[in-house]
This record gives structure tokens, C-alpha cells and sequence, in this order.
């Protein structure tokens, strides 16, 4: 297996023992860049904790302890490294529960690892790298002051290792005063997201957004998609609706409980449904196979969440589609993303089931009338449209008709009567007056 940049240029720090600040694209294999260097110097036959890894979801979390067990799993017994969830949201009970079984390295969220220092159910002191995955977002929940109670019961010689797509100015901040001499390791810093995705954006009203959604995905058949909103209040509303009118849609929403929110990653890992509704927090750093279209139904609040929005498809090299659908009001937000980001986000419209370029739809509404115009109608057939839409049927052209008579004519011409009215006068020839009065009042 070929490794990526990313894996190439860390994993030799990470082995050296350096603190390192690791920034590339979602989707580039930066899990396995700290996970295996981490994984080779933990002593299997220690009982002790020896590795940490924080992440700032339970989602992202559970993610990164099946890589682990995909890593392990052929090995024996005796030798194998044992790893542990310990995530804010869930059992705390059954967490500690499990430590009995003396993992070698957990993956958890800064709350929950505190709350069990603070327990003296777990201890640090053995602990010799700690990872911090999606560090910007840690460190932008409020969690720096997790990091340093961590931090401050380790050995003195820790490793710390910060990772992301996006490293912001708090995560350099953060570097500067919690490691020694770190290795920077940037992949292509000026490509901030993958060149294999698409990137377009489709303007309605704001209380189109819904049916437009729908369309795009009548359009674009997606494999697999997710698509964003910013307030994690709305996601049951939205699912209502989006089911209502005919999507394959479910939610995951950071309110929801732990056993919920299992079954509906599982349920769109395994194609159960089509699209997933979900927050940035709630999708931050997930990896599930096959993503093909992200769409954007609130924008980000930033151009780093809109990094790792989009960079949940196009992993790897695969392509993938990033669309927003906004408002005339938020076209400026998408313009200024695109001229930050240093991307393209394409115009586009949709017109007779198609995607076509803005403008394209107008223009071949007005082309189709003027092209039937153009064309040269012969008067005879203009006369037999007329007459169709006087009501009366068109002779077909060269057939022989009949002169029609004048007014003048017809009136001259004395009329044929009919064998009924022939009868009447008959029995009125000779009949008294108020007889033949009494018979036509009758008729």
C-alpha cells in the first residue's frame, strides 16, 4: 500500500518522538499518519494506558476506534492492543465498567477524559502521545483547558501531535504554548480542498430551498449524500419535510441518544437511506464509503466549516460534488467563500430536468417560439389554422369545393319544405281562424 503525502511526511516525525502540527485535506488518510506510529510504540503487554486520542464527537470517535480494530484484529491475543471509547454522552457507568479490562489506548472527548481523572478511574501518568484530531474544532468547543489538565498528568516527555484540515490561528496559538519545537507538516496548504470535487451553487428563495433540494436530487441522483444545516433544532422539521415530499432522508442530530444516533450512521453506511441531514458538529470528521454530493441547505457559518463540509466526499481521490443552494441574498457569502478558499463555485440552474448554465434556460424559452416563426407558413395552410381556431374544420388544400352563395342569394333562392310542414298546412287548409290559432300556439 502506497502511502499518502500526508502519511509519508508525518509518520517519520511522529515516530522520532517530535510534536507535530499536521494540516491536509479532508479525505488523505490523516487518521492512519498518527494512528500507526502510535499503534507500533505501545508495549502490548503493559497494562497500563499508554495513548490518547481526543476528538471533539462521538461520531468521529467511533471512527477512529474501528480503524484501530481493523488494524488489530489479526493479531494474536497476548499481542494485540486493547482500545477503548471514553465519550462524553454515553454510559459512564459501562466506560468504567471496560477500563477493568486495561486499555492501552482510548479515544474520547476532553470532557469525558477529565471527568474520569477527576474519578481516579483512569490515570494519564503512563500516557505517552497524546493526538488531538479535528484540533480546531476542540479547541474551538472550549476545550483547551481540558487539554491542559490532561496534559498536566502525563509524563514529562509527552508527544503531542495536532491535526486537521484546517489550521487556524487559535491552533498555532495552541502550539506555541503547549509543544517543543513541533514539525510542521502542510500538504499542498494552498489547495485547501480536494481537486476532485465539484463545486456549484443554485439560487431560490429562501422558501424554495426545500422543493429545489428536491429537484437536485431528482437531477443529480446522488449514490449517497449529506446535507447541511446549521441549527441542530431544525433537523427533525427538516427531515419531516424533506420526507414529505418523496426524499429518502434521516437525521443525526447532537440531541439525539447514543443508541439513536449508532443506528442511524449504520442505516446510511449501509444504503438504507439516501441523503443525511446533520450538523457540522454532529458530521465533523466522519469517513463513510461512497459520499458522493454534499449539499449545502444553510451555509457555513465559515470557510473552514465549508472545508470539512465538503471534504466528507471526494476522499481519496474519488469524485465528489459540493452544492449550496441559497438565497438571492447569500450569493455574496458563496462568492466571498469561493475568492477565500481560492476555489471556483459555479452558477448553475436547473431547466426541463437538466442542469444548464444561468441564462441558458431563458434563452431557449424565447428560441423555441421564435423558431417555429422563422419558418415559412404557406397561405393556404394559414387560412386552415384560422379556421381551426374558429371552430370550423379545415379542408385539406386542393380538394374542390362548392361556390358558396350571397346573402342575396340564398334569400332569393325559395327554400324546400320539409314533409312535416307540408302535413300542417294541410289540416289548417280551410280550418275556422281559432282553430288554426289554437294549433300553431300548440307548435
Amino acid at each position: 500500500m502506497t502511502p499518502t503525502n500526508i502519511q509519508a511526511e508525518a509518520i517519520p516525525a511522529v515516530l522520532a518522538g517530535k510534536d507535530v502540527v499536521a494540516q491536509s485535506q479532508t479525505g488523505t488518510g490523516k487518521t492512519l499518519a498518527y494512528l500507526l506510529p502510535m499503534l507500533q510504540a505501545i508495549d502490548p503487554t503493559s497494562k497500563h494506558l499508554q495513548a490518547l486520542v481526543l476528538v471533539p464527537t462521538r461520531e468521529l470517535g467511533m471512527q477512529i476506534l474501528q480503524v484501530i480494530d481493523s488494524l488489530t484484529k489479526e493479531i494474536p491475543a497476548e499481542q494485540r492492543v486493547r482500545s477503548q471509547a471514553l465519550i462524553g454522552g454515553a454510559a459512564l457507568s459501562r466506560q468504567v465498567e471496560k477500563l477493568k479490562e486495561h486499555p492501552h489506548i482510548a479515544v474520547g472527548t476532553p470532557g469525558r477524559i477529565v471527568e474520569l481523572l477527576g474519578m481516579r478511574k483512569i490515570t494519564v501518568h503512563y500516557v505517552s502521545t497524546l493526538a488531538i484530531d479535528e484540533v480546531d474544532q476542540v479547541l474551538a468547543l472550549g476545550s483547551a483547558s481540558d487539554v491542559d489538565r490532561i496534559l498536566k498528568g502525563m509524563q514529562r516527555d509527552r508527544q503531542l501531535l495536532y491535526f486537521s484540515a484546517t489550521v487556524t490561528d487559535d491552533v498555532y496559538q495552541s502550539a506555541q504554548q503547549r509543544m517543543q519545537d513541533p514539525v510542521e507538516v502542510a500538504i499542498n496548504p494552498e489547495q485547501l480542498t480536494s481537486a476532485t470535487i465539484g463545486h456549484q451553487y443554485y439560487v431560490c428563495e429562501q422558501r424554495n430551498k426545500l422543493d429545489t433540494l428536491r429537484r437536485l436530487v431528482h437531477v443529480m441522483k446522488p449514490k449517497s449524500g449529506i446535507v447541511f444545516v446549521n441549527a441542530t433544532s431544525d433537523i427533525q422539521d427538516v427531515v419531516s419535510k424533506l420526507q414529505h415530499i418523496g426524499l429518502s432522508v434521516m437525521g443525526l442530530s447532537g440531541d439525539a441518544g447514543k443508541g439513536e444516533r449508532a443506528q442511524v450512521m449504520q442505516a446510511f453506511r449501509e444504503g438504507k437511506f439516501q441523503l443525511l441531514l446533520a450538523t457540522d458538529v454532529a458530521a465533523r470528521g466522519l469517513d463513510i464509503e461512497g459520499i458522493t454530493h454534499i449539499f449545502h441547505l444553510d451555509l457555513p457559518v465559515n470557510n473552514e466549516y465549508y472545508l470539512h463540509r465538503v471534504g466528507r466526499t471526494g476522499r481519496m481521490g474519488r469524485k465528489g460534488m459540493a452544492v449550496s443552494i441559497v438565497s438571492p441574498k447569500e450569493v455574496w457569502i458563496v462568492e466571498k467563500i469561493a475568492k477565500q478558499l481560492h476555489i471556483t463555485i459555479q452558477h448553475k440552474e436547473m431547466f426541463g430536468g437538466k442542469i444548464v448554465e444561468p441564462g441558458e434556460a431563458r434563452h431557449e424559452y424565447k428560441a423555441k417560439p421564435s423558431a417555429a416563426n422563422s419558418k415559412s407558413t404557406p397561405v393556404s395552410k394559414q387560412k386552415a389554422n384560422s379556421a381551426s381556431i374558429a371552430g370550423a374544420a379545415p379542408k385539406p388544400v386542393g380538394d374542390k369545393q362548392k361556390p358558396i352563395a350571397s346573402k342575396a342569394q340564398q334569400a332569393a333562392t325559395p327554400r324546400k319544405k320539409s314533409n312535416k310542414e307540408i302535413e300542417r298546412e294541410r289540416k289548417n287548409k280551410g280550418a275556422p281562424k281559432w282553430l288554426k290559432a289554437k294549433r300553431e300556439e300548440k307548435q
